[in-house]
């Protein structure tokens, strides 16, 4: 197959064919190893040497990669023995650089600059030595180590006492800021007299550097003259205002007037960082005039000019806004206008592109400061044009500055924040997904702006425009693959829930954001559709709504057909124990999320697993027992039906982690977030009531006018009560009367019982009371029985008194004598008949009760008379007679067991024959107090 292209020459005389002999090489042998015996003993260190003793060893005999790894490691030695480092180490070091190549002083400057800034030494002398080793390699040929160890330099000036200072690096400073020094000398002299001069007292600073500082900027190298210049801000501070403003301004002018373009952008930003420290006078004859003649200047002369003050325009606009004219402020708004579309097509593209975006980027970073600087009033006409072109810039990174700064000029505009509707309608279809990620850093506090102080945004289609709008920024990130965009997106609509009316809110984003929760792929885009749909049910005020977004979570999520979706619904309960009360949780989503215990996939069962702690904490006693046993129930059956060994170990685990949870434990005791949860809670019952307030509207208006109707018949109907109730309270005060005195003379009588007697009188009060609607009546009924048996017992008053007394201490000896006999009281036919004579005569009680209802429209007709104090107080009046009138009943029920405790003493045989003669006494007194009572009940 290969004979075409593989052809071999014939062998010759003189030997085999030149292919072999170029293949000769794979005969030669193979060297196994990089480095010779002798090269590898070389390179072998004695282990019993500890690591100073290494170092300085490898720094004598060692080869130069050797050298380098030490001088690296030079940090760690000093912070393991500093003492020994720099009494042996350091100074092989400064034997090793003298002539080192440029990698060891690299790896030299960068090893002392790290022992400086991370503070490992404390004894000055140390950073001496290592101050020596700098300033010898300080004008290193080479510009980068000579950068370097410039750098380590500046590090140490700030560990060196004053007098080493002045010592050590202000007479070489002299001398290498000379003009017959190299130019590398003079520049490292401008920045070691800036770090040196916050070390000095003002005094030394105006009489020994500041003629130092003048004879460098006035250099013939620019370079030299623009590096001293961003040294004077660091002069001015330590010489102080007055000296800055008589020795420093008038240098910083001059150079802002030199013929190079660095220098006098140098200077120009010099002097506005001065601005601070200028007093009026000077801001108004030295800083006015010279903003005013760069700004008359054309972009094209001064370009360098242009962008420093494209990036100081709103700061300088700020500060002279009190001293220039109406004149001066128009011309720096116009200005600022050309500055923002510098580098389009009506300027021809004079500059070039990058600096020109650069300038416009510059200004929509100042747009915040002009709208100030102009007033909100005059934003249509002044800065709207400018602001609309930014956002519609042909550059990228343009209008992403632009969307970085829409939430402040939002935030000044107002109730005018509707002029910049369709800018923000721009800049959300924007096609760079760079422009939307910026837009979204602000976008909830955008919203909150537009959506409530634009008064007229819902009167049009305003508000249409702007959901469509956000609905495809959404739809446009989602379609990408930055994930962390679609995540950011879906935290900031959330505030949504809060802005837009819950029903406009339901049909515009609640589906949507359940189909990205049910269809996206990524678990955090996922959770936090799950956190914002949550927030979107928790503040919708419509419960027809509620309800629906509750099934569908339900529904397509805890019994959905995927395990996916199975698995979310857990996610979902996981963000819902943050977002909403317990209460609610408990209510509606703990047992879906419990029956997911029979689910046929282990990772889903795996989730729930690690759920249970957060759902049980939620439970608290007596008031979710239920829940807590299916919970436990849960539990129970993973640990004793769980195949799954993945299962099986989180389910022992969280076993361990429910032992933990105390719910019997004390409110006050709990952590911070119950008490979050109850703030949580009631947000929920003041939506509730806003919801209810809402759907009542409608129905307070219809019933206003029955009120006012209501209210003129009840006026006239109470007038008419309120005759006739003062006729009846007349003739009701002598029955009062008479009904308090005849039940103080009863409750006065000594009265002695049973305990048994007291419970029944107890419980016949408690069902006569158990209607709610029954105690008014019955109160009535006994004050009018007690008026009926007063009248038809009035006549011996003194009989049932003297008599009490007696009856009832022999009702106490019959009682200790009852004990020892075994007769039984059905024997008695006398206490029989008694008996049926009290039945008789309670059912003419009844008969009495059944007409005392008759009184009972007297006092319907009172009832209208509540709200007077006066009936009020008869009232009052009223519930002390009827409390004496069950008193009085007490009484009459003692009596007849009285009656029934003489019968026995009848049937006793060793009762003395006196006693006998007082039971017939007392039958005789009841007998004629009960034909008294029948007859009264006749008439």
């Amino acid at each position: 197959m290969f004979t075409d292209r593989m052809t071999l020459s014939p062998p010759g005389p003189s030997g085999p064919p030149e292919e072999l002999q170029e293949l000769g090489f794979m005969e030669r042998p193979i060297r196994r190893c990089l480095k010779t015996t002798e090269e590898i003993d070389q390179l072998t260190v004695n282990e019993d040497l500890n690591d100073v003793e290494r170092a300085v060893y490898l720094l004598s005999v060692g080869q130069e990669v050797q050298r380098a790894s030490v001088i690296s490691n030079l940090p760690s030695l000093v912070r393991q023995n500093p003492a020994e480092t720099f009494r042996r180490v350091v100074p092989k070091v400064r034997e090793v650089l003298n002539g080192a190549t440029n990698d060891i002083q690299l790896a030299a400057a960068a090893s002392f600059l790290t022992i400086l800034q991370d503070d490992i030494i404390l004894i000055h002398t140390h950073t001496y030595s290592i101050l020596k080793i700098v300033l010898t390699h300080l004008n290193h040929r080479d510009p980068v180590v000579s950068s370097a160890w410039l750098e380590t330099l500046l590090s140490a000036i700030n560990a060196l006492p004053r007098e080493t200072i002045k010592q050590e690096v202000l007479t070489p400073l002299l001398y290498h800021s000379q003009v017959s020094q190299s130019l590398q000398a003079r520049l490292a002299s401008c920045r070691i007299l800036g770090k040196v001069v916050s070390k000095f007292d003002s005094h030394i600073v105006k009489k020994e550097l500041l003629p130092l500082a003048r004879s460098l900027c006035r250099d013939v190298e620019p370079e030299v003259q623009v590096c001293m210049c961003r040294q004077f801000e660091s002069i001015a501070q330590a010489i102080g205002v007055d000296d800055t403003r008589t020795e420093l301004l008038p240098e910083l002018v001059e150079l802002a007037e030199d013929e190079e373009d660095s220098v006098r952008q140098t200077a120009f930003d010099s002097i506005v960082n001065l601005m601070e420290m200028m007093d009026s006078d000077d801001r108004l004859h030295v800083l006015t005039p010279m903003v005013m003649s760069v700004c008359n200047a054309s972009s094209q002369v001064d370009k360098a000019i242009t962008t420093s003050l494209s990036f100081r325009f709103g700061t300088l606009c700020s500060v002279l806004a009190g001293f220039l004219s109406d004149e001066q402020k128009r011309l720096m708004l116009q200005k600022f206008q050309v500055l923002c579309v510098t580098g389009l097509s009506t300027e021809g593209n004079q500059m070039e592109s990058n600096d020109s975006a650069l300038i416009r980027s510059n200004c929509c970073y100042n747009l915040p400061a002009m709208l100030a600087f102009v007033d909100s009033a005059r934003f249509l006409l002044d800065l709207y044009p400018s602001f609309s072109s930014l956002c519609r810039d042909p550059e990228v990174s343009v209008r992403q500055n632009a969307a970085a700064m829409f939430h402040q000029v939002a935030k000044l505009l107002g109730s005018d924040v509707s002029l910049i509707h369709n800018e923000l309608l721009s800049l959300l279809q924007d096609d760079a997904l760079e422009v939307l990620d910026t837009l979204m850093n602000q976008l909830d506090e955008t919203l909150e702006l537009v959506l409530s102080r634009g008064n007229s945004l819902t009167m049009d289609n305003k508000l249409s425009e702007l959901l469509s709008a956000l609905l495809v920024a959404e739809q446009k990130v989602g379609c990408s693959l930055r994930w962390r965009l679609h995540e950011k997106t879906l935290q900031r609509y959330s505030c949504l829930a809060r802005l837009l009316p819950g029903e406009l809110l339901h049909q515009s984003f609640s589906t949507r954001i359940f189909m990205i929760l049910t269809t996206n792929k990524v678990l955090p885009v996922q959770r936090e559709a799950a956190r914002t749909f949550c927030t979107f049910l928790r503040y919708n005020r419509k419960q027809e709504q509620r309800q629906e977004m509750m099934e569908q979570l339900i529904q397509d999520l805890a019994q959905g057909r995927s395990y996916w979706n199975r698995l979310r619904f857990l996610d979902v309960c996981e963000v819902a124990t943050e977002i909403f009360s317990r209460k609610y949780f408990n209510k509606h989503f703990v047992i879906p999320a419990l029956e997911l215990v029979h689910d046929p996939v282990p990772n889903v069962r795996y989730k729930l697993c690690q759920l249970l702690p957060r759902m049980r904490s939620s439970l608290h006693l007596p008031a979710d027992k239920i829940l807590l046993q299916k919970l436990d129930f849960c539990v129970q059956k993973l640990l004793c039906r769980e195949k799954d060994k993945d299962v099986v170990a989180i389910i022992r685990k969280t076993v361990l982690e429910l032992d933990k949870l105390d719910l019997s434990e004390p409110f006050l005791k709990r952590h911070e977030w119950d008490f979050l949860d109850q703030k949580k809670e009631k947000e929920e019952m003041l939506l509730l009531e806003m919801l209810e307030r809402h759907q009542s509207d409608g129905k307070l208006n219809h019933t206003d006018r029955k009120r006012r109707d209501g209210k003129t018949s009840l006026s006239s109907t109470k007038s008419m009560s309120m005759s006739s109730s003062t006729a009846a309270s007349s003739s009701s005060k002598e029955t009062r009367k008479v009904k308090l005195s005849r039940s103080r003379s009863l409750s006065s009588q000594p009265t002695t019982s049973k305990p048994m007697n007291l419970d029944r009188l107890l419980k016949v009060k408690d069902l006569g009371s158990s209607g709610p609607g029954k105690s008014t009546k019955d109160d009535s009924l006994r004050t009018t029985h007690f008026t009926l048996t007063t009248q038809s017992t009035s006549s011996m008053p003194v009989l049932i008194r003297s008599n009490t007394t007696g009856l009832l201490d022999q009702a106490s000896a019959l009682e200790q004598r009852d004990l020892r006999t075994s007769t039984s009281d059905q024997r008695d036919h006398r206490s029989s008949t008694v008996d049926q004579r009290n039945h008789r005569t309670s059912s003419l009680d009844q008969r009495e009760h059944r007409t005392s209802t008759l009184d009972q429209r007297d006092n319907r007709t009172s009832t209208l008379d509540q709200r007077d104090h006066r009936t009020s107080s008869l009232d009052l009046i009223d519930h002390r007679t009827s409390t004496l009138d069950q008193r009085v009943l007490r009484t009459s029920t003692l009596d007849h067991k009285m009656l029934r405790t003489s019968t026995l003493g009848q049937r006793s045989k060793t009762i003395d024959h006196g006693c006998g003669m007082k039971d017939s006494q007392t039958r005789k007194l009841s007998i004629n107090r009960k034909s008294g009572s029948f007859q009264s009940g006749q008439d």
